[in-house]
């Protein structure tokens, strides 16, 4: 069991069926020591991939996405939700369906900072039915440059994201793979990691 599956079953809550909380850690509280790992365990499974950058969606997926372009040497890149009057239209973008706010929103990225010769990692926090995955793939592909790989932390392996990912022959690598949650508990996926 890793760090991060460790602390999913000892601080996670369950709520009803389908939300994982796991914001005194992940995504709103941060424990910096744990992020800082999941970074060093994303490096170590893409190392041998020619990263030029690593991109992920505002909010959560940039404090992972940092540690992880720390170890590549590569600049971080987010796509940004909604409209924002500073980015201008000289941008990419696509709309994305959130699972667990259950509203739709456009994430951008600028131009400036996505180009053909780019090659990508996509970091995230949680994968549930893909969506988020699917927008960012839309904008790496406006953008003429190439996907290596996408890692994510907790991925809902109850839900179709992973499968449509792996399907499509994408180096999906989750560090926690969550495969039940009932009456409270929290059943992981034994991985090989």
């Amino acid at each position: 069991m890793n760090a991060l599956e460790r602390m999913i079953t000892e601080k996670g809550v369950v709520i009803g069926e389908d939300i994982l909380k796991v914001d005194m850690f992940l995504n709103h509280q941060i424990d910096v020591k744990l992020i800082q790992q999941m970074g060093v365990d994303f490096y170590e499974h893409f190392k041998d991939r020619p990263i030029t950058k690593v991109l992920t969606i505002e909010a959560s997926g940039i404090a992972i996405a940092c540690f992880t372009a720390l170890l590549f040497d590569v600049p971080v890149v987010f796509g940004k939700k909604g409209y924002h009057k500073n980015v201008g239209s000289n941008v990419y973008s696509a709309k994305v369906y959130s699972f667990t706010k259950g509203v739709s929103y456009d994430i951008t990225v600028m131009k400036d900072y996505l180009t053909e010769k780019d090659k990508v990692l996509f970091v995230d926090d949680f994968l549930a039915n893909g969506a988020a995955a699917e927008g960012m793939m839309q904008i790496i592909a406006q953008a003429g440059a190439t996907l290596q790989g996408i890692g994510i932390a907790i991925e809902k392996g109850f839900q179709e994201g992973g499968d449509k990912l792996r399907a499509k022959g994408i180096d999906l690598y989750s560090l926690a793979i969550v495969d039940k949650m009932e009456a409270g508990r929290i059943i992981l996926r034994e991985q090989n990691t």
